[in-house]
């Protein structure tokens, strides 16, 4: 069966990205091929828990982990609201689904001193390294996700009144102020790129040295690259960069809904997962500070 008007949905209502999109098929088509294998049924329009149960059981016996099967699973529910929405089924088989439990994730941000090490270390006399740096201060001063700063557009960059426009999910807007170390890295960037004569036509912000629009797994290296030589935690990655931003703001104190919004979460939940390492911060001023807990 073809899952075309569902993807269409996802494209064009929802929004979704491609690479996301292209998940929510593979998904669809490796159940949809489970069910025909199994249970000799060409449609999964209309298929029963116990059904679902059984492939569950399958991708857990193959070696695969509870996250990557809550997010197939994630990926049937959504098609199968779809289904509900257009009245093409009547019930969600997985209306009582609960999600397999998993570990949490606790994503160490790097230090202060190691931002600082890497911004120090940049050499960025070359397009490259100016390019470089201003990757980093963004990811660190903003907040963003990785494909937010590759969207990024000419016309998204407001120098004068110090404002950046991030299209985020859902192609939500949200505007973000820059700090003036960062104006002043986007001002020598762009004259760097003028002088270089990197593609004068694109519309974007980053591009490679070739004045091609810059993409996921070269931002992951740049990113990479540099904290290599100052970091031995095990992830190093743009991700990081924005869990950095997060944790350190919220440990000089500001306000949760603050980030909340400069992060572009649409729930406070989705914030909170960044007080983990602000709150120990808060523990060890704690422990060091209170009178009770002086040492003699």
């Amino acid at each position: 069966m073809s899952f075309s008007a569902f993807l269409d949905y996802l494209q064009l209502e929802k929004k979704y990205a491609f690479h996301t999109i292209t998940a929510y098929k593979a998904d669809l088509n490796a159940f949809q091929d489970f069910i025909q294998n199994t249970f000799e049924q060409d449609t999964i329009l209309e298929v029963s828990y116990s059904q679902i149960r059984s492939w569950i059981v399958e991708l857990s016996e193959s070696g695969i982990s509870n996250r990557t099967i809550n997010r197939k699973i994630s990926s049937l529910k959504a098609y199968y609201r779809f289904l509900l929405k257009t009245k093409q089924i009547e019930f969600s088989p997985l209306a009582k689904h609960k999600a397999l439990k998993t570990p949490k994730k606790i994503q160490i941000p790097f230090s202060e001193e190691e931002i600082v090490s890497v911004l120090e270390n940049i050499d960025d006399s070359t397009y490259e390294g100016i390019r470089g740096r201003l990757i980093v201060e963004l990811f660190y001063s903003t907040g963003i996700r990785r494909i937010e700063l590759i969207n990024i557009q000419l016309s998204d960059l407001d120098l004068e009144r110090g404002v950046l426009k991030v299209l985020g999910k859902r192609s939500k807007e949200r505007y973000i102020p820059l700090i003036s170390s960062v104006i002043d890295t986007a001002v020598k960037y762009l004259e760097r790129r003028r002088e270089e004569g990197v593609n004068h036509d694109s519309e974007f912000l980053f591009l490679t040295s070739k004045g091609d629009k810059i993409y996921e797994s070269f931002v992951y290296r740049v990113i990479n690259n540099y904290f290599s030589e100052v970091s031995g935690k095990l992830k190093k990655s743009p991700h990081i960069l924005r869990h950095s931003f997060a944790t350190h703001l919220l440990n000089q104190g500001a306000n949760l809904n603050a980030v909340k919004e400069l992060l572009g979460h649409s729930s406070l939940a989705a914030t909170q997962v960044y007080t983990h390492n602000s709150i120990a911060e808060l523990s060890k001023i704690h422990q060091n500070a209170h009178p009770r807990n002086s040492k003699t």
